[in-house]
């Protein structure tokens, strides 16, 4: 039972130490710009794969 009591205390403690600290307040988000990567392309040096092979181990 002394146990039950001290968590108890201690999440009561917790929760007024969580609470007492505001929660941010943003009056305007700022989301910085995506970097845009170039098209793929075509015959450019990129590996490709023409053909897929067949596993004879198995």
């Amino acid at each position: 039972m002394a146990e039950d009591d001290l968590l108890s205390q201690m999440l009561h403690a917790w929760r007024e130490d969580i609470e007492s600290v505001p929660f941010p307040q943003f009056t305007e988000l700022l989301i910085p710009r995506q970097q845009v990567r170039p098209r793929c392309v075509p015959g450019a040096s990129a590996a490709r794969v023409t053909k897929a092979t067949r596993r004879t181990d198995a």
